[in-house]
């Protein structure tokens, strides 16, 4: 006797333990949370939320800046070259006589008529304040001949500095490439939404997950609570030797098993509140609390599942997703057939140019020059590239149009199965409420039958039992069914703001 007297008073503290560590903090450190507090919460501070929508102006940025190739393209360029080794013109023929500089026939009398042209342009190049020296034809000695008949051609220093631009006057492969950057902008944003709708998804099915806890938690602290009762009156009445020892036995050890379920019950809140704050993006330390209780959604557990089994997809992200990048292929093929097509681009370029023998930069003499060009290609033969590309493209379309169609056959599936876990849980919800309601009354028999001896403890353990599976039967069936509307609503595509 003296052995049990003292495991009791080791079990009893370490439960008043687990009920005080249940009980909320103070309120002005505790953030208590209805449902729609946590999705407005999560839908701004979850990461996959914060990175969709990232997603989202990045493809803005790449619209903006594909626009850009509408118009023109300008640069500007500078060269600078040193001459190590000028170039050199001939003129005449290779039968020209030896002993003359310019060579006969109709060859010499070319480079007779060039050679004063060119001595006129050099003494314009030439930077020099000397006076204008007309021009005398040189006489060159057979012997002294150089041989080669040969003129040099440029300066040692050359520079030029210019600005071009360009721009696509009629280039149909481009325009189109534009359309389909607008394409995946408005595909981006689907993505973001799709990362919404799995967000509410996650914090409902995290919210309700902290409510069956509690709810858990409320049914074990009431077995508990029994136990410890049964236990004080059972020992009262083996002093009174009105109780074997066997019962004394059986009431204390259903006492220590219940509290190893009440603490079970109290780590499973702590975890739901973790994944709780985990998928609204807020500090795991953050000490916070969510408001009602499983029983408050049992109201709207009835309603006609038909009409759900009967709408439409039109809204689900991933279908949506799917046939925008069909119409991206499409345009994709569209821009392919294109590159068949002639291509205008016009170009302007404007330039300064210099050269001089002496790197003397106060006496250069720059000479501007412009040009303006109208650019047309026109496409012959690539070996076949543009040929293929259009064909693995419509390889890939037709492979997205046979998973477009696997995808509505699976989200079908997955319809009927959370229309059918909904209809499975409103029926386990009306049986189970009337089961509690005799198994209320059935303990509540036993319970004053044992306080006057008779019925024996083992029978009302068997009628709390019972009492027990009944009450988790009824949570869990409320549970079942918000969860899986949850994800009925997500596949849908019903978001936080439709629903409201």
């Amino acid at each position: 006797m003296k052995k049990l007297l003292i495991v009791l008073a080791l079990l009893l503290p370490v439960a008043a333990q687990a009920q005080y560590q249940d009980r909320p903090a103070p309120a002005d450190t505790t953030l208590v949370l209805s449902l729609d507090d946590a999705i407005k919460i999560a839908l701004s501070e979850n990461t996959s939320v914060k990175v969709a929508d990232m997603e989202v102006q990045r493809t803005k940025y790449a619209k903006k800046g594909a626009y850009g190739a509408l118009f023109p393209q300008i640069n500007a360029s500078g060269l600078y070259s040193y001459a190590i080794q000028k170039q050199k013109v001939y003129f005449g023929s290779d039968s020209e006589d030896e002993g003359s500089s310019s060579g006969g026939g109709m060859a010499g009398m070319m480079a007779g008529l060039v050679e004063p042209i060119m001595y006129y342009i050099q003494q314009l190049y030439q930077a020099t304040n000397t006076p204008f020296v007309p021009y005398v034809a040189p006489v060159t000695p057979a012997d002294e001949s150089s041989g080669d008949g040969a003129i040099e051609m440029g300066r040692t220093n050359q520079v030029q500095l210019g600005i071009s631009a360009a721009m696509p006057v009629i280039n149909f492969q481009l325009w189109e490439s534009l359309r389909l950057s607008g394409d995946q902008v408005e595909l981006a944003v689907e993505q973001a939404r799709e990362s919404r709708l799995g967000t509410v998804a996650s914090v409902k099915q995290a919210y309700y997950a902290v409510l069956l806890a509690k709810a858990s938690y409320d049914v074990y602290n009431a077995v508990y609570e029994n136990a410890v009762q049964n236990f004080k009156l059972t020992e009262s009445r083996y002093n009174v030797k009105k109780a074997s020892d066997m019962d004394m036995a059986r009431a204390q050890s259903t006492l220590a098993a219940a509290i190893p379920n009440l603490y079970n019950a109290e780590n499973a809140i702590y975890l739901g509140l973790w994944q709780l704050k985990a998928v609204m993006g807020l500090d795991l330390d953050r000490a916070v609390d969510v408001k009602g209780s499983l029983e408050d959604y049992a109201q709207h557990m009835f309603y006609d599942i038909n009409e759900a089994s009967e709408a439409p997809l039109d809204k689900n992200s991933q279908l949506r997703q799917l046939s925008q990048q069909a119409e991206m292929l499409a345009k994709q093929i569209r821009m392919q057939q294109y590159a068949y097509l002639p291509t205008l681009a016009l170009q302007l370029s404007y330039n300064y140019y210099t050269q001089s023998d002496k790197f003397n930069l106060s006496q250069w003499k720059w000479l501007p020059s412009s040009t303006l060009a109208v650019s047309l290609s026109i496409p012959i033969f690539s070996g076949g590239q543009r040929y293929h590309a259009i064909k693995q493209t419509r390889v890939q379309a037709d492979e997205l149009a046979l998973q477009r169609e696997n995808a509505e056959r699976q989200l079908r599936i997955g319809i009927r199965q959370s229309i059918s876990t909904m209809d499975t849980a409103m029926k386990t919800y009306d049986a189970a409420k009337e089961a509690l309601t005799s198994a209320e009354k059935a303990y509540d028999i036993a319970s004053k039958s044992y306080q006057v001896g008779k019925s024996t403890l083992t029978d009302l353990n068997n009628t709390e039992l019972t009492l027990t599976q009944t009450r988790m039967q009824v949570a869990q069936a409320v549970y079942s069914f918000v969860v899986a509307k949850a994800g009925l609503e997500q596949t849908l595509g019903y978001d936080f703001t439709e629903e409201k």
